[in-house]
């Protein structure tokens, strides 16, 4: 397998991370892959977990307030939405940044 399609697939793997190792797979792949565009999205991507999740989880904790509804919702849909964007954008082979993570990596 050629560099730059084993790049895509390590791309597209983080992205897909949310929904089975949504820190442990970004951190391998920051950790072991040399290309740059690879370590920069598989640091967003951490970035965007760190932030996005616990909002998640608060929202949860909240909605027995009914206060925290809708912001599960929104949360909820972001962690499906934000991430298969990512493997659409990967799969095309387009830059993609993650919303909020992007302000923090440059």
């Amino acid at each position: 397998m050629e560099v730059a399609s084993l790049n895509k697939l390590i791309k597209i793997l983080i992205h897909a991370s949310t929904w089975f190792a949504p820190v442990l797979l970004p951190l391998i792949a920051w950790l072991i892959v040399k290309d740059r565009d690879v370590k920069r999205l598989s640091l967003q991507a951490l970035v965007f977990h760190a932030i996005f999740l616990p909002l998640f989880f608060i929202s949860k904790v909240l909605s027995f307030l009914l206060i925290g509804i809708p912001f599960a919702i929104l949360f909820g849909i972001m962690l499906i939405y934000f991430p298969v964007k990512g493997i659409a954008y990967a799969w095309w082979e387009k830059q993609y940044e993650y919303p909020v993570a992007k302000w923090f990596i440059h």
